[in-house]
């Protein structure tokens, strides 16, 4: 536990030791002093970059662009649309969506996958020096992926630590300022994750979150509880995601992790994809809850995930929630991957660069991101720009809608 962590609720036990020996010889008070002088982290020269950094991302009416998928997820999404996997065509992807005229009035970070970071546009601009000149921080994945826990029916821990501060330290390099790392807990009818998954994946979390800090990156911190199959209750999600989070804050409290310096990536609360679907007032009522429960106010920024929602339910959930919280001690916003993609892709599919398929995916990703734009500051009124658009919201402006 940190010592700030300590010190609330509860004194330190070099406290307690202290104010016995002031009353026994009040000579020993000053060598108490120093012992908890020592028991302080060491200063990290990151500091005031490493806030300055997080503000920023988290600032009002901007998000974060997700586009951090490996070469195998983002291959099947290009084969979706009849394109190739090929280095070139991932690189022309991204360069589409990093180049959209007037993205950063909207997008404040944008996470990359590794080869990504070290890639070119057509024009020999290196793509973290594009997402600069639209005022966009890049940010890079660092985990490596998930493995299974012996003997946990399913169960996952994520990889990477190895050798993380070395590449840390080449990717800030590179001009990355911000790193993620995902953890994936299990959730369905049979019940929430087990002790030893939420344990070993928050020690994780935190020990990744304190390298970060260490290199100079701002770290997100995404402890996923997943949206999957079955009729478990929203409740039931609250209820998970509360009790996940409140171990990650309490590990990177231990691991003297600066709040102020770090983002987190949450789910939204969610009902079973088989149960019945809730509104975005009760996704808004039961998600506010479990981050005032569980999210100190020295978290400068919740991005949440899209997981599990349409685009347009991302945009209204994330409005429902500035109507929930509107005095929230965190810029409660979006950090979406999908919800900003699937229409663009599908519009470019492939087209050349300066097309009208290329220019119309471009249109369409600045106007998804305006939308949740407008939604983190509680100004969104529709229809919405994705393909179908406006079903949701007139639906629920009838009455008919998450019933």
């Amino acid at each position: 536990m940190s010592f700030a962590g300590q010190m609330i609720g509860m004194k330190p036990f070099v406290g307690v030791n202290a104010t016995r020996k002031q009353a026994s010889c009040g000579r020993k008070s000053s060598t108490a002093r120093l012992a908890i002088r020592a028991a302080l982290p060491a200063a990290n020269p990151f500091e005031e970059e490493l806030r300055a950094t997080a503000k920023y991302i988290a600032s009002r009416g901007r998000g974060i662009l997700a586009s951090d998928e490996s070469n195998v997820t983002t291959g099947k999404r290009l084969e979706s649309v009849g394109v190739d996997n090929t280095e070139d065509n991932r690189r022309a992807w991204r360069q589409l969506l990093y180049s959209a005229p007037g993205l950063g009035q909207y997008i404040s970070g944008a996470i990359m996958f590794e080869e990504t970071l070290y890639q070119k546009s057509d024009e020999n601009v290196q793509f973290v020096d594009i997402l600069k000149s639209q005022g966009i921080v890049p940010g890079i994945k660092v985990d490596t992926g998930l493995q299974p826990l012996p003997g946990m029916n399913g169960e996952t821990s994520t990889q990477g630590l190895d050798n993380l501060a070395a590449r840390c330290e080449a990717y800030y390099k590179q001009g990355a300022r911000f790193a993620k790392w995902r953890a994936v807990l299990k959730l369905s009818d049979e019940g929430g994750p087990s002790s030893q998954a939420v344990l070993e994946n928050a020690h994780a979390l935190a020990r990744y979150a304190q390298i970060a800090q260490s290199c100079g990156l701002v770290p997100i911190v995404e402890p996923e509880v997943t949206l999957g199959p079955g009729k478990y209750t929203i409740e039931e999600n609250a209820f998970w995601s509360e009790h996940v989070n409140s171990h990650v804050m309490r590990l990177l409290n231990e691991y003297n992790v600066m709040l102020e310096g770090i983002l987190l990536k949450p789910n939204m609360c969610l009902p079973g994809l088989d149960a019945p679907p809730a509104s975005p007032a009760e996704v808004a009522k039961y998600t506010v809850r479990t981050m005032r429960r569980s999210i100190p106010a020295a978290v400068p920024g919740i991005h949440f995930l899209s997981g599990g929602m349409s685009e347009e339910e991302s945009t209204l959930n994330l409005q429902a929630l500035q109507d929930a919280c509107p005095d929230a001690p965190w810029s409660l916003t979006f950090s979406y991957g999908r919800a900003l993609q699937s229409s663009t892709l599908k519009t470019w599919a492939g087209g050349e660069k300066g097309g009208d398929k290329w220019n119309a995916a471009q249109d369409i990703l600045v106007k998804l991101a305006k939308a949740n734009s407008e939604a983190q500051l509680g100004q969104y009124k529709g229809p919405h720009p994705s393909p179908g658009g406006g079903r949701i919201l007139q639906a629920l402006r009838t009455g008919g809608a998450g019933k």
